[in-house]
């Protein structure tokens, strides 16, 4: 019998774990609960309640596999030590079936890649007056939070830390590329279903089209900043997205004709879904992105512009789960167990 985690994705992007046990000589299927916090309380709890409506079915069970993840603890084992059923641990996420539920759709695999060895980085840190433990908690809090460089300048100045809004500008342009980079290894392979749409932005008060590409998980495929909405900006942002990730089995844009006209010029053999409201995943998560940005006093520069909302789609993916990164963290931790460890590699 295997065990694993099964991510389920609501309507309005809130997640839960499903808890699930596969026999696998007659690939039956056991969900003994859903929680929004996979705990290792909760997880042995289940464990109980599986034997207590299953029992009778699993009597022929003689091993557990299970990879090495925080929620499985001693005393899920014991549990099912007590069922003379012994424990197999394997390597975090290579029993994951990931699944999602979403509108419109059956069951889905999500797809995962198991994350190699983070490498050590070349020195990026060299030169700079502040201890890379700092640059990095600046860099992490200005990504996840909803503050300003003159918020950031104020928390850290609490913290004894005296750094002017201007240095943390310019760590936030320096590293958050580097981060992203380092990270792209643990990154989950992108689904096949991409919802794709555009938004705007202010910088230094002209509007700014933003290209972005969620899949059916919820994960950010890519972004990007143009001045034009054409078919010129929409080639450069397919092309991007399909080198590193691959052609999609179907595409659910709005009817813009730059969009239409891409597709049909990049990608031929694919599905392109224009009905309405197929697209209301992509266009509710615009709204996340407007969020980050309304504390700002406005972007200055494209590549401002550019680094903050890639340096904000990392952040979206890191907390929704698409990175190998955090995995055995505490609920609420997660974000900052994974820039500890992309600390070596930048």
């Amino acid at each position: 019998m295997a065990c694993d985690f099964a991510c389920v994705d609501s309507v309005t992007l809130r997640r839960f774990y499903l808890l699930f046990f596969i026999d696998i000589p007659t690939r039956r299927v056991f969900y003994p609960g859903i929680t929004a916090h996979r705990t290792g309380n909760w997880a042995t709890q289940a464990a109980r309640n599986l034997f207590l409506r299953h029992g009778d079915a699993l009597a022929a069970c003689k091993a557990l596999v299970r990879d090495r993840g925080s929620q499985f603890t001693d005393a899920l084992d014991e549990v099912f030590r007590t069922e003379g059923i012994n424990n197999l641990t394997t390597p975090v996420g290579s029993v994951a079936l990931s699944v999602r539920v979403g509108r419109g759709e059956a069951v889905g695999m999500k797809r995962r890649r198991s994350c190699p060895p983070i490498k050590t980085g070349s020195g990026s840190f060299t030169g700079f007056r502040f201890p890379p433990e700092v640059i990095l908690l600046a860099v992490r809090w200005y990504l996840r939070y909803g503050l300003s460089y003159r918020d950031l300048e104020e928390l850290l100045a609490e913290r004894g830390i005296e750094v002017d809004h201007v240095t943390l500008y310019r760590w936030v342009q320096r590293f958050t590329p580097l981060i992203v980079d380092a990270a792209r290894p643990c990154r989950h392979a992108v689904g096949g279903r991409w919802f794709v749409d555009e938004t705007y932005v202010k910088v230094t008060g002209t509007w700014r089209y933003v290209y972005r590409a969620v899949e059916q998980h919820g994960q950010v495929i890519d972004v990007y900043v143009s001045t034009k909405r054409d078919v010129k900006a929409a080639t450069r942002f397919f092309s991007t997205a399909i080198r590193a990730h691959g052609e999609p089995v179907e595409v659910t844009t709005d009817r813009s004709p730059a969009l239409a006209r891409t597709i049909v010029e990049l990608l031929p053999a694919v599905h392109h879904d224009t009905t309405q409201y197929a697209n209301n995943r992509v266009e509710a998560d615009h709204g996340r992105l407007k969020a980050r940005l309304r504390p700002m006093r406005g972007l200055q520069r494209d590549r401002t512009a550019s680094v903050i909302i890639r340096g904000h789609a990392f952040m979206q993916n890191l907390r929704r789960g698409h990175y190998e990164l955090g995995v055995d963290a505490l609920p609420g931790l997660t974000v900052a167990a994974a820039f500890d460890e992309l600390a070596p590699a930048i």
